[in-house]
């Protein structure tokens, strides 16, 4: 049993046999995939961010030190979680959990700090910002997995109760993870954030999914963060800029030089790129900072502008090997809290990586999100690289017959 009180799987931890170390099953194409993706980010945040001497200070190489810096920390991170191995960070599943949602109370706290109108980040010092609904997604990834990942076997011939459905998780075990992820949407809308709320509800339904509940339960799921939606708008905790969205999305040409500037220079901006692009650093969108927050949420556009279809269908295709890499360590996982464990980070990936993409080409309302390790930002970086050493933890403690 862990400290925490939860039971530990048989084969969770077994290290390799043989001189074979743990280091020598890192996943390294998901490692290049990851490393692959700052990179790009790293000069995709330079060219946005370059030639806006007032956003910058005068200092054109500014943003490109921070996102390295975010990078680094970030990898560092995820070593030390891959390192430290599944079974030391599941006996504080409960504590992670818990950590989240005490950032997600700091927000709406007099320590929250209100930025494009919403209330979603911690002002810290020195100038930087934290946004807790970030680190609060890793924390789901891993109480779910603990709480829907243990499995009480059941005798031949016994009675199946409630609390040991053959083939899935006890009711128990799904209204409480249910809650667990209640609670970060309850606590998200208040903020408002319909973004995170709709990349934590694809996160819940990926590890339910696999975890092999049933259909009553993932509908329950769905309607629960549309319900969300719907309370925001009825107790109008949508701010007007928010609500303006959904306007835009049902008629792109409402108002280009108002409510639609953003999307309509997005659509500029990525319809000009064409096949190949203006090149890079030679976009006219992006050296004229038209597009409005083009380093973070929109950043997409930047490489639809410089480098074309190719350039944008290259990095799609990066996140789809990434995507592929994470759940072939889930399937290779000899229990279950690993697969639940990949399946959470490639719901979350494969979700907010689409959602970002889609609504730079219109497809999809702005929802302001970042693009996973592309985007210019500390704690969508630092998120997504702990989850990632969630997953190369997975990866490194696989038995050898498993591989």
């Amino acid at each position: 049993m862990s400290a925490l009180g939860f039971p530990e799987p048989a084969l969770l931890d077994r290290r390799p046999s043989g001189p074979r170390s743990s280091l020598d099953r890192v996943d390294w194409v998901l490692a290049g995939c990851v490393a692959s993706l700052v990179t790009a980010g790293a000069i995709l945040v330079f060219s946005a961010t370059r030639h806006d001497l007032a956003l910058t200070n005068g200092d054109p190489a500014a943003f490109l030190r921070r996102h390295g810096l975010n990078a680094t920390i970030g990898a560092a991170l995820a070593c030390v979680v891959a390192l430290l191995g599944w079974r030391t960070v599941r006996s504080y599943a409960l504590l992670c959990w818990g950590a989240g949602v005490l950032g997600l109370l700091a927000v709406l706290s007099p320590l929250g700090l209100t930025i494009n109108g919403s209330r979603s980040w911690i002002a810290l010092p020195a100038g930087f910002t934290l946004q807790p609904a970030e680190l609060a997604k890793v924390a789901l990834v891993v109480v779910l997995a603990v709480v829907l990942g243990s499995r009480k076997p059941v005798a031949t011939g016994a009675r199946v109760g409630p609390d040991a459905l053959p083939g899935g998780p006890g009711r128990s075990q799904v209204l409480l993870a249910l809650g667990a992820i209640a609670v970060p949407i309850a606590l998200v809308l208040l903020q408002p954030d319909i973004g995170t709320i709709t990349v934590v509800v694809a996160l819940g339904a990926a590890v339910l999914v696999v975890a092999g509940v049933r259909a009553r339960w993932l509908l329950a799921l769905v309607a629960a963060g549309a319900g969300a939606v719907v309370l925001a708008l009825r107790m109008r905790l949508l701010r007007d800029y928010q609500l303006a969205r959904f306007t835009v999305f049902a008629d792109p040409s409402v108002d280009p030089l108002g409510i639609g500037y953003n999307t309509a220079q997005a659509r500029i901006a990525v319809e000009s790129g064409g096949l190949t692009g203006a090149g890079l650093f030679a976009g006219p969108q992006t050296r004229g900072s038209f597009v409005p927050e083009q380093q973070t949420d929109f950043i997409f556009t930047v490489v639809a502008e410089e480098l074309g279809f190719v350039g944008a269908g290259l990095m799609i295709v990066l996140f789809g090997v990434l995507l592929w890499r994470v759940l072939r360590i889930g399937a290779r996982s000899p229990d279950l809290e690993g697969r639940l464990v990949a399946a959470g980070v490639a719901g979350w990936f494969a979700f907010q990586a689409f959602q970002n993409v889609g609504m730079t080409l219109g497809i999809v309302p702005v929802t302001g999100v970042p693009l996973p390790f592309v985007s210019y930002g500390g704690s969508s970086m630092f998120a997504s690289m702990l989850a990632v050493g969630l997953v190369q933890g997975v990866a490194m403690r696989t038995p050898r017959s498993f591989t």
